[in-house]
C-alpha cells in the first residue's frame, strides 16, 4: 500500500471520527434539553400545583361566598333590608313578640316543644305578631353548617307562606327530627328536605326542595344571621316585646312550658 493510500485512509477515519462525535454531540445537546424542559415544566407543575392549593386554601367556601354577597334574594313575607325583617302574624295585632333562636340550639328545641303551639295558637288568634331573628352562632362553635342550611330552608318554606315556615320550623324543633346539638343532621339538605314532608304545604313541594337544594336563600340567610349578630342578644331562645326580655317569673331565661310562657306574656301585653 502507497503512503498516499494509507494517508487518504488515516484521513477518512479522522473525518468519520469527527463526523461521529457531532453527531453524538448533538444528540447529547438535545437530550441535555429536554431533560431541562422537562425539569421546568415539572417545576412549574409543582409550582402551579402549589399556587392553586394556595389558591383554592384562601378561595372563601360557599358560605363566605354567600355572607359576601351584594345582591340577595330573599323570600317572599319578608320586608326590610335584604328581607331580613320576618313578621308573621294579623296585621291588626299591636305588639311584636321578637323570638331570636338557632336551629341547632337545643334548648330553642325545648321551648318550642313545650311552647310552640301556644305561640301558634296566639298568632292565628291575632293577640300579637311575632317576629323572628334567626342565629348561625352554633356552626361557628361546633364547626358545622346546620343552623346556615336550616335557616336558609326556612326562607324557602316562608316563601311558599308564613304558616308553612311556622309549621316547619315547628317541625325542625320537634323531637322526632331535632338531632343533638353535636351532630350537624341540618348541614343535609336530603334531611331538610325529609323533615318539609311531614308538613303538608312542604310536602312533595318541588319548588321548595329546588331551593333548598340550589341554596336560593343561602345568602338571605347569613344577612339575617348577621341581624342576629348585631342585635345585641347573646344567646337563644330569647323573647323580647317593646324591647324589654320575656322570662320565666323569677328567672332570667326564657319561659319553657305553656303556662309560664302565657303568664309572662299576658304581663308584657299589658304594660
Amino acid at each position: 500500500m502507497s503512503n498516499r493510500n494509507s494517508q487518504a485512509n488515516k484521513a477518512a477515519a479522522r473525518e468519520r471520527l469527527r463526523a461521529e462525535r457531532e453527531r453524538q454531540a448533538k444528540k447529547d445537546k438535545t437530550r441535555k434539553q429536554v431533560v431541562v424542559a422537562v425539569s421546568v415544566v415539572a417545576a412549574l407543575a409543582v409550582v402551579g400545583g402549589i399556587s392553586y392549593g394556595v389558591m383554592q386554601l384562601n378561595k372563601p367556601d360557599a358560605w363566605e361566598a354567600a355572607a359576601d354577597a351584594k345582591n340577595v334574594t330573599a323570600p317572599k313575607n319578608t320586608s326590610g333590608k335584604d328581607g331580613t325583617t320576618v313578621v308573621v302574624g294579623k296585621p291588626s295585632a299591636k305588639k311584636t313578640l321578637e323570638l331570636y333562636e338557632d336551629s341547632r340550639c337545643p334548648v330553642c328545641a325545648t321551648f318550642e316543644q313545650g311552647v310552640g303551639e301556644t305561640v301558634s295558637k296566639d298568632v292565628e288568634a291575632g293577640k300579637y305578631k311575632v317576629q323572628y331573628i334567626g342565629a348561625t352562632f352554633i356552626d361557628n362553635t361546633d364547626n358545622g353548617e346546620g343552623s346556615k342550611n336550616a335557616l336558609s330552608a326556612l326562607g324557602a318554606a316562608l316563601d311558599v307562606s308564613p304558616e308553612a315556615f311556622l309549621e316547619y320550623k315547628a317541625a325542625l324543633y320537634s323531637a322526632e327530627f331535632h338531632p343533638e346539638e353535636s351532630d350537624d343532621k341540618f348541614a343535609e339538605d336530603s334531611y331538610l328536605i325529609e323533615v318539609a314532608n311531614s308538613v303538608d304545604a312542604l310536602k312533595g313541594n318541588k319548588d321548595f326542595q329546588k331551593n333548598v337544594e340550589d341554596g336560593t336563600y343561602d345568602a338571605w340567610a347569613m344577612k339575617m344571621s348577621k341581624t342576629f349578630d348585631n342585635s345585641g342578644v347573646q344567646g337563644t331562645p330569647t323573647l323580647k316585646m317593646d324591647d324589654k326580655k320575656i322570662t320565666a317569673e323569677g328567672s332570667e331565661n326564657a319561659p319553657m312550658t305553656a303556662d309560664e310562657f302565657t303568664k309572662a306574656i299576658d304581663k308584657a301585653l299589658k304594660a
